[in-house]
């Protein structure tokens, strides 16, 4: 593995960094990835986690664990962004077309599917 590249900012940013499982159905999770690929994911839907503020948002996978992290200014406010990115066109209707392979309510806003995780440790300096 070459590892991957991150993007460069002129200062420093936030990182919020979120976990949700999906089905445990390899070809749910093929579609799933799918769906989140290059042309594939709905423009609406990028262009909203822009308007909110996100600068930078990657997803990973192992198995059914899906794990994302959301780079961000450092005068972002998490609760205020996610509860406008709910009201943008298309949201709901995305939320909804992703349903089907996450493991959770099917009515939940992205909010409530992605679990927020706690840094427990870094290494800097």
């Amino acid at each position: 593995m070459n590892g991957y590249e991150v993007k460069q900012y002129h200062g420093p940013v936030k990182r919020y960094c979120q976990t949700m499982d999906l089905c445990d159905d390899p070809a749910l999770i093929a579609e799933y990835r799918r769906r989140h690929s290059q042309g594939e994911a709905w423009q609406e839907i990028l262009d909203g986690i822009r308007q909110v503020g996100i600068l930078e948002m990657e997803i990973y996978i192992l198995g059914t664990r899906l794990f994302m992290i959301v780079e961000t200014p450092l005068d972002f406010n998490w609760d205020e962004a996610m509860a406008r990115l709910a009201t943008l066109p298309r949201q709901q209707e995305w939320e909804e077309y992703m349903a089907l392979f996450q493991d959770c309510r099917p009515d939940a806003t992205s909010n409530e599917k992605w679990q927020m995780m706690e840094r427990m440790f870094h290494l800097y300096e």
